[in-house]
């Protein structure tokens, strides 16, 4: 079958060539940019160097909807991530992304952690967390009996929730393109020069002209600052373990359970999916290497004796996999988020692992900045509506779950993955969407195929011909990229 990519999704400079706006970085945050702008009446191009959005950071991060509730109080952060708590939450909802209201609690295992409780209590507080509360031993005992010895106390945040993250970056592109946003993948930015009216980009294919520039690289924000003479911040690559553990886990645990924060780190928590399986990790390990997202033996053997302290039983249960993610840190506690009015160019970095959360505040703060400088875009405010997300929640009725779409086309009636219980008509519609799947890692991303217990070792081979078929890509190509 001939692919039906979108002609504002390509992997090529495509006219017109100048933009009001020019977004760098499809991540989470900037997705979110470029729906706000695109919404608002920007031309705007987003500009990523890999194959799909969503395929950094974003993609593996701990898929928790902060409250923000152990933030600086007062600073940028604070602000932006108890502002997106509740617009994301919102958006989850209209969109039918999967979020679960669990709750968190944070528990104490010695006296130093204890002690630190109240005073967590008093910022969280103090960050609109009015809700949160210190449980003694048999309170925390009574939510979580699963829990190892020695837990002496706790405190409850019951806003902190689990939400499915690859659909929230998935859906902002899919409105910003719906909106007249230029969606252009596999193009890293070789070159940047200022011009009199803004900003000359320099990529593989072509040249982009753009008045306005967003950096919002993410791991690569303080290499694009740099090349227009800024040395703000730098980019310390944080990287993170995880161990996802089998769909039985899932009764062990009610709530996330966090550990008492350092300066560095939130540190190791067990967390409930809204996929029905149970997170551990993650690692917190500063690197060199801005790609290097691979486990090791040492990092998982630390999560597992970890894992077994806070809930002993959790190591018992079947792993389905592990992976890892790279945090864009930075030397400063809060965001760097700076307009450069004189240079028509917003830097937005240090975002780290709240920034899924934030998302949608960053944008309104960025498109703030921009009236605020006077920005005008050349086009009418659009309304597209908030697209519809397929439901991936365990807690969702998904398609094969669905008589009635069962009905209109027996494709969805039609298992592919009989772990993730995925049909052939999800498969089939991800490679066909406004913002498609053009490999098997977005086709994951896009379904929960081949992300159950046997990993794709049954299903693999049907989903990789299927996608072949739908996008007229030759499967030893896409045999060759890794999920």
């Amino acid at each position: 079958m001939t692919s039906t990519r979108p002609a504002l999704v390509s992997t090529r400079v495509t006219d017109p060539s100048e933009f009001d706006v020019a977004v760098v970085g499809a991540g989470v945050v900037g997705c979110a940019i470029a729906r706000r702008l695109a919404k608002a009446g920007a031309s705007v191009v987003i500009l990523d160097r890999a194959a799909d959005v969503g395929d950094g950071t974003s993609k593996a991060n701990t898929a928790i909807l902060h409250t923000g509730f152990d933030t600086v109080p007062g600073s940028l952060e604070s602000r932006l991530v108890a502002r997106g708590h509740d617009l994301l939450a919102r958006y989850a909802d209209a969109a039918g992304i999967a979020v679960e209201r669990t709750g968190a609690l944070l528990v104490a295992w010695d006296d130093e952690q204890e002690a630190a409780l109240a005073g967590l209590a008093t910022k969280a507080i103090a960050n609109g967390c009015t809700e949160a509360a210190v449980l003694d031993a048999t309170e925390v005992r009574r939510r979580e009996p699963n829990l190892g010895d020695g837990a002496r106390s706790g405190l409850l945040v019951p806003d902190e929730w689990v939400i499915d993250p690859w659909s929230v970056t998935l859906a902002f592109a899919t409105e910003a393109v719906s909106a007249g946003a230029v969606l252009t993948l596999s193009t890293p930015v070789l070159e940047l020069s200022a011009t009199n009216d803004g900003h000359e980009i320099r990529v593989p294919h072509g040249t982009v002209r753009a008045r306005w520039l967003i950096n919002s690289a993410g791991l690569g924000a303080d290499l694009i600052d740099r090349m227009l003479g800024y040395d703000d911040f730098t980019v310390t690559p944080r990287r993170g373990q995880l161990i996802v553990f089998d769909t039985f886990a899932r009764s062990l645990l009610t709530h996330i359970l966090l550990p008492v924060p350092t300066e560095q780190t939130k540190g190791v928590l067990v967390s409930p999916t809204t996929w029905g399986n149970v997170l551990l990790g993650p690692t917190a390990e500063d690197l060199e290497d801005r790609t290097d997202t691979g486990t090791t033996a040492e990092g998982l053997a630390a999560l597992l004796a970890a894992g077994e302290r806070i809930l002993p039983a959790l190591v018992h249960e079947e792993v389905t996999a592990t992976y890892a993610g790279l945090r864009a840190a930075t030397e400063h506690r809060d965001y760097q988020i700076r307009l450069h009015e004189d240079r028509s160019y917003v830097t937005v970095g240090g975002i780290r692992s709240t920034g899924l959360t934030a998302s949608m505040a960053i944008a309104e703060h960025v498109a703030g900045l921009l009236a605020e400088a006077g920005a005008r875009w050349s086009r009418p405010v659009v309304d597209v509506g908030v697209p519809v997300m397929p439901p991936l929640g365990e807690l969702q009725v998904r398609p094969l779950q669905n008589a009635s779409r069962i009905a209109e086309d027996p494709a969805y009636g039609t298992p592919l993955c009989h772990c993730e219980q995925v049909s052939r008509g999800e498969v089939r519609d991800a490679c066909h969407a406004v913002v498609p799947a053009t490999d098997l890692g977005g086709v994951r991303r896009r379904t929960r195929a081949m992300n159950g217990r046997c990993q794709g070792f049954y299903c693999g081979a049907a989903v990789l011909a299927l996608v072949a078929d739908e996008t007229d890509t030759d499967p030893a190509v896409l045999a060759r990229v890794t999920p």
